[in-house]
Order: structure tokens, then C-alpha cells, then sequence
């Protein structure tokens, strides 16, 4: 008999429900390694003595950085082990302030809408996600839209 997923199934989620992830320090090292991962060597992300002449004064974190790391920590909150089945969109992705070395960063998501789907199985939920530093500042902003299973029937 296969466990029960940890995840939360579609019925779990209500509209205005808040739900935030642990937290992460960002270094130096996950720039660099981000840099080398997709070959964006930007000398805003990898270049202090440029980055020294820019309005943030240091490199900063790459924006899709900071997206796989609140990735990392929705799956380490557990809320999607077993239960996601994809990801349908993601809407209005801002950034509204730099994430530099040092900053500690997690995910606020607040449910705004969920819908059943044609097949029973299966239900959309959409959710507003913050990224947020260790002063509260939303670093990133966008709408995430999300297919999950549905709590099967006994």
C-alpha cells in the first residue's frame, strides 16, 4: 500500500489561505554557481568592480536565481511532494528590489483562486507569490498557476 503523499491535495487549499516557506540565506557562491549553471556571466552578477559602479554597488543575485531557489524551499515546505502535477503558468513575474549576498529570502503564497477541471482527478489553484528578504521587502512578485491532484474518493 503506497503512503500518503505529504503534499496538499486540491481540496486543501482555500481562497486567502497564506502559507510561507523556511528560509534561505543567499552567498556569493550560489551567484557564481548560478553564472556557470546558465552561462549568464552578466558583469552585474560576476564583476564587483563593475558592479561597484551600478545603483546596487555589488553583484547581485540573477532573477531566475532567486525563482529556483523559492522552488527549493516550496519543496522543502512540503506543500506540493505528491500532490503538484504541473506548473500551467506563471503571470506578471516582477522584480522589485535586488537580492545580494547575505540576504535571506522565503516565499509567501496566498491562494487567490482554485476551479475543478473537467477531470475529477485533477484542480487548478492559482496563488499570488511574494519573495521576500530578511526586512520584509518583496524582492519578486508574481501569479502562479498550478495543476494538483485531487483527494481521491474512498
Amino acid at each position: 500500500m503506497a503512503a500518503e503523499p505529504r503534499g496538499r491535495y486540491f481540496e486543501d487549499f482555500e481562497v486567502g489561505q497564506v502559507q510561507e516557506t523556511p528560509r534561505r540565506t543567499v552567498t556569493s557562491t550560489d551567484i557564481v554557481n548560478f553564472a556557470c549553471l546558465s552561462g549568464d556571466f552578466n558583469e552585474v552578477h560576476t564583476n564587483w568592480e563593475y558592479a561597484r559602479t551600478t545603483p546596487f554597488g555589488e553583484p547581485i543575485a540573477h532573477a531566475p536565481l532567486i525563482y529556483a531557489i523559492m522552488g527549493g524551499l516550496q519543496y522543502a515546505s512540503g506543500v506540493n511532494d505528491g500532490t503538484l502535477l504541473a506548473v500551467i503558468g506563471i503571470d506578471e513575474w516582477r522584480m522589485m528590489k535586488p537580492v545580494k549576498h547575505g540576504d535571506t529570502v522565503h516565499m509567501r503564497s496566498t491562494v487567490l483562486s482554485k476551479k475543478e477541471t473537467s477531470k475529477p482527478e485533477r484542480g487548478v489553484v492559482s496563488f499570488k507569490r511574494e519573495f521576500v528578504n530578511q526586512h520584509d521587502e518583496t524582492v519578486q512578485s508574481m501569479t502562479a498557476t498550478f495543476l494538483y491532484r485531487r483527494r481521491p474518493q474512498a
